[in-house]
């Protein structure tokens, strides 16, 4: 058990505490209404990820090009069967946002896992030896981010090529640095507490300590970071997809479609605002729900 404080708990304290804290959170998120409706409109998104196959109306590859750049159902021109139109192929607009969501959500989640897992490992470890190993660690991160992320990210990407698990594999790598210095600077303000002292004192060995006292402790700006980062990462694989160095062209993205459209801005808006909305909401909702968290996760909240 995670001790917050030099007093001894006692017995069933703990849960309690926690039972008490958990629908002080939840009222405080639902109190944030811009913060359901994100939260809804993500639930919406992960639904249509994961049920691709079943909601799209048609294969996203599949061309048709006797219906090429048919407008929307609703203006002039447009059809029934493609509610969204088609873009310079013939292929379904809406299908294509569709199974561009599974990429961008597994690409945004995936990168802020990887992220997070290195950040907080390199934090815990800076901020709870300190000395040369700190020095060390901050130097890397230092040196890392001398160097523009995207930037970085174009030159991995470029050296060893385009995929979707390198690209998850290049924006994890490239993004850890934010997570090491919450991480080492909260671990620093916790490893002169009683509870590490005591733990210490009775044999508990650096790892244990790290994991069963310290980790628990920096969750909480850990999930905030996460989301935060989840929504940088969808927008730097868009713009690596872009870019055209992203996933192979015959999957899918909001990025690729943007390049895709952009030459048709004048003559078929469609093809490129559509996917250009679906990736400005969802980094939004991704942005509200972070923030979201953070002031679910500052005490001062529950007193509001």
């Amino acid at each position: 058990m995670t001790l917050t404080s030099s007093a001894p708990p006692t017995a069933g304290a703990a849960p309690e505490a926690a039972r008490g804290r958990r629908p002080a959170a939840v009222r405080t998120l639902l109190r944030n209404r811009l913060a359901v409706v994100a939260l809804a409109f993500l639930a919406v998104l992960l639904v249509a990820a994961v049920f691709a196959p079943l909601i799209a109306p048609d294969d996203p590859n599949a061309q048709d090009l006797l219906m090429r750049l048919t407008p929307p159902a609703w203006q002039h021109g447009g059809s029934g069967a493609h509610l969204l139109g088609t873009d310079q192929l013939g292929r379904d607009m809406l299908s294509r946002v569709v199974y561009g969501t599974r990429v961008s959500l597994l690409v945004g989640a995936g990168a802020a896992l990887l992220a997070g897992v290195i950040g907080t490992v390199v934090g815990l470890a800076a901020g709870y030896f300190g000395g040369w190993p700190d020095r060390v660690l901050m130097r890397l991160a230092d040196v890392q981010l001398a160097f523009p992320s995207i930037l970085l990210a174009l030159a991995i990407v470029g050296f060893f090529g385009s995929g979707l698990w390198y690209v998850i594999l290049v924006l994890g790598i490239t993004g850890w640095v934010s997570y090491a210095r919450v991480v080492r600077s909260e671990v620093m303000s916790l490893r002169s507490r009683d509870f590490v002292t005591e733990a210490r004192a009775i044999g508990v060995t650096d790892v244990a300590i790290m994991r069963r006292h310290l980790l628990p402790n920096v969750m909480a700006p850990l999930a905030t970071i996460g989301t935060l980062h989840i929504a940088a990462a969808i927008v730097a694989e868009a713009s690596l997809s872009y870019l055209g160095l992203g996933v192979p062209k015959e999957t899918v993205t909001w990025g690729s479609m943007l390049a895709d459209g952009q030459l048709y801005l004048g003559t078929s808006w469609w093809v490129a605002v559509f996917p250009g909305i679906a990736l400005m909401l969802t980094s939004l909702a991704v942005n509200i729900t972070g923030d979201a968290l953070r002031d679910v996760a500052d005490p001062k909240a529950y007193r509001r």
